[in-house]
């Protein structure tokens, strides 16, 4: 007699013993014994109903081997391998194919890790893409479609205005219908979108620019044209903006639907797991992007055309085209796949059967409405669902707790380089590079943590909102490292005169005795450090006179600088190219108080959001979702880099001059940089805290015994087949 058993042990991603469900009975002596669904309860307190076909004894390993699904859509039962049957439930189709095409080699990729895999390379893309290679290349953008900021602030606002649009519709209709349907032509919508998005560079002409080698010193031709005509290029921002759009149409499927036909399919303790590892693969897409973005824009736009700039250069514009037909053409491939998924993987129905309703139970009852099956399948249930998600306050602060941490998520992404960049007097890309180095670690591994956590200790939903408040209040603690900033270095005539004395604040002057028969202009901003380690605001207005290059690094060096006084001889000093280098002892103290921060603000990401799947009902699960990220989009994702962008430019020093008119910060002020940014995370953790707080205090759990299999379900919520191992009446012929 074998013992039923869990195959793979601890990790309880498949089983040997499965359960058959079909209405005939086959006679005594076959191998797989059938019961009758309505008329039987085993003892784990959970009535049984359709699911996959009782086995002989396979060993563990056979049965994780064997494909999962029929390949011959005609037939009730196929036999796979050894003894093992799987049956179809009510007539419904588990194979794995298109259409009538459903080939045996196929059916081994019919699992919860298959389309875990699938998934997370869709969220991959969709994360490299949007978040990654759209952030890397703007500026580049900008320069060669001759665009504004607000401008490309309004591409970049098309993708999360598409998903506000979509996600109510989708999320209701998607979450009703076949999820991986919707899924698969999303990504495909999305591929369609980055091929759009790189469409203008070969629409266009080629990209002319040079440079002249004296420009920028003292003496050199400072003639900069103000009045220029209007480009016709910056018509194809409404082709980006398009782009853009299609990328929030395609992505909206993918973090509502996806989440929820993951957390269908899998046990229930196992569900954070999953979405963790999901979600992981979101977060290290923008890693990839950044660092693939900036290895595609040290290539000139125009390859194979030799140029007489560098990537310094502010005329330079790299081949910012080339990674978005990358991920066009590999998210058109992975749709294929995941076009061919069931509706519900074979297996399901047990998971289905044996979870507990976690719900959070309303005074009227009314919560009940949701569990009827034919509830949310019209139009006419569309306001009722939104009612009920209304009426329920646990979802609605979870909501609200999953706004604030998103305007903190999205301003850190936006400003973090920033404010390393300003700190440490670091460039542009090195910045960019320190910080991909803290969120990589930091935000993957907070976000698989998350997940591992609540599988870990088997949390229920009021558990895990304790663990999201936990989360919130340490990284809150964290928050405080702000406290403490790096000094700015010395720069002449915006932190410091050119004699030496400090600057009244706001009180800039770039100009003084060495360098007034220079006729420096503003906006020719391209810093330069002297031999004396202050900073000038150009060579011009270093007083420097020749250039040069130096041989160890590359970099230009600027002699004969009447500003730059040397510190053992007389006489005029030199500069190099580009900021001082900061030595703030405090470095290594802000990048892991920041680590913290992030560590811990993406820790609760994945238990906030298995406590919103636990905290509705299971035919709303989808729906809420989207109304969750309409929610986190319209009061966190949005506004949030522009709250903090607001803060934050109030510790500019030095404005860009584009002929009198006022552009980007140059400098900023690295005291009031901290302060607004404590500020600004102070806000946001205290009424995450709040939020999370008043989730915990109003949740209502059902009765114990009003749930399912409540009297021998184990701790997490679910009749744990390795646990209980219930006696079949069938076991002496297994």
């Amino acid at each position: 007699m074998a013992t039923p058993q869990n195959s793979t042990g601890e990790n309880g991603f498949c089983f040997a013993q499965t359960l058959n469900f079909s209405h005939p009975s086959p006679p005594p002596g076959e191998a797989g014994r059938t019961f009758d669904a309505p008329s039987r309860r085993e003892p784990c307190g959970t009535p049984l109903s359709n699911g996959t076909a009782s086995s002989g004894a396979p060993s563990p390993s056979d049965s994780c081997a064997e494909p999962l699904c029929s390949t011959n859509p005609g037939e009730e039962e196929t036999q796979f391998g050894k003894g093992i049957k799987y049956v179809s439930a009510e007539g419904e189709e588990l194979a794995c194919g298109w259409g009538g095409f459903t080939p045996r080699c196929l059916q081994l990729f019919n699992t919860s890790k298959g389309i875990l895999f699938f998934l997370c390379v869709a969220s991959f893309l969709q994360g490299m893409t949007v978040n990654g290679f759209i952030n890397t290349v703007i500026t580049s953008i900008e320069r060669r479609f001759d665009l504004r900021s607000y401008q490309s602030g309004l591409i970049a606002s098309s993708y999360d205005i598409a998903a506000c649009i979509c996600l109510t519709f989708v999320s209701y209709f998607g979450g009703n219908g076949h999820k991986p349907q919707w899924l698969g032509w999303g990504v495909l919508v999305m591929g369609l979108g980055s091929l759009l998005f790189a469409l203008p560079h070969f629409t266009t002409g080629r990209y002319e620019a040079h440079s002249a080698a004296e420009v920028g010193i003292c003496g050199g031709n400072q003639s900069l044209p103000c009045a220029q005509a209007a480009s016709s290029l910056s018509g194809y921002r409404f082709i980006f903006m398009l782009g853009q759009f299609l990328h929030g149409m395609g992505a909206t499927p993918l973090y509502t639907l996806g989440v929820t036909y993951l957390d269908e399919n899998v046990k229930t303790n196992y569900s954070p797991v999953y979405i963790a590892v999901f979600y992981t693969a979101a977060i290290l897409g923008p890693a990839a992007g950044y660092l693939v973005g900036g290895m595609f824009l040290n290539i000139y736009t125009e390859i194979g055309r030799e140029i007489d700039i560098t990537p310094e250069n502010t005329l330079w514009v790299g081949a910012w085209w080339i990674g978005f037909l990358g991920a066009g053409a590999a998210s058109l491939l992975i749709s294929i796949p995941i076009l061919g998924y069931p509706q519900r993987l074979p297996g399901s129905q047990r998971y289905i059967v044996m979870r507990v309703s976690e719900a959070h139970q309303l005074k009227d009852g009314s919560h009940k409405k949701a569990s009827d099956p034919d509830f949310g399948k019209t139009v006419k249930d569309l306001p009722r669902s939104v009612l009920l998600l209304l009426k329920n306050p646990t979802f609605i602060f979870l909501c609200l707790a999953g706004a604030t941490e998103a305007t903190l998520i999205a301003g850190m992404s936006t400003f973090g380089p920033k404010f390393l960049e300003s700190q440490f007097s670091l460039s542009a890309s090195e910045a960019a590079t320190f910080f991909g180095y803290l969120v990589v670690p930091a935000g993957g591994g907070g976000t698989f943590l998350g997940g591992f956590l609540v599988n870990k200790f088997k949390l229920r939903c009021s558990g895990i909102i304790k663990l999201c408040l936990l989360c919130t209040v340490s990284s809150l603690l964290a928050i405080f490292i702000f406290f403490i900033h790096c000094p700015n270095m010395p720069m002449a005539g915006v932190t410091q005169t050119y004699e030496g004395s400090a600057l009244p604040g706001g009180h800039i002057n770039l100009t003084a005795a060495c360098n007034t028969e220079c006729d420096c202009l503003q906006e020719t901003y391209s810093p330069v450090c002297g031999s004396n380690d202050i900073m000038y605001y150009s060579p011009c207005h270093a007083g420097c006179k020749k250039v040069s290059e130096n041989l160890r690094n590359g970099k230009k060096v600027y002699r004969e600088c009447t500003c730059v006084e040397k510190t053992v001889l007389p006489g005029p000093g030199n500069a190099e190219a580009g900021k001082c280098t900061s030595s703030c002892a405090k470095r290594p103290l802000l990048l892991f108080f920041m680590f913290v921060v992030i560590l811990f603000t993406f820790l609760s990401s994945i238990p906030a959001l298995t406590a919103t799947l636990r905290c509705v009902s299971d035919r709303q699960r989808s729906f809420a979702l989207g109304i969750q990220w309409i929610v986190v989009r319209t009061l966190g994702g949005i506004p949030g880099p522009i709250a903090f962008g607001s803060m934050i430019d109030k510790s500019c020093l030095l404005w860009q001059d584009q002929c009198g008119e006022q552009g980007s910060c140059y400098v900023y002020r690295n005291s009031a940089m901290s302060r607004y940014t404590l500020i600004a995370g102070l806000v946001y953790k205290v009424l995450g805290t709040t939020f999370f707080i008043v989730a915990c205090l109003l949740y209502k759990p059902p009765p114990p015994e009003l749930a399912p299999g409540s009297s021998d379900a184990s701790e997490n919520g679910n009749c744990d087949l390795q646990e209980h191992k219930p006696s079949l009446p069938a076991e002496e012929d297994i």
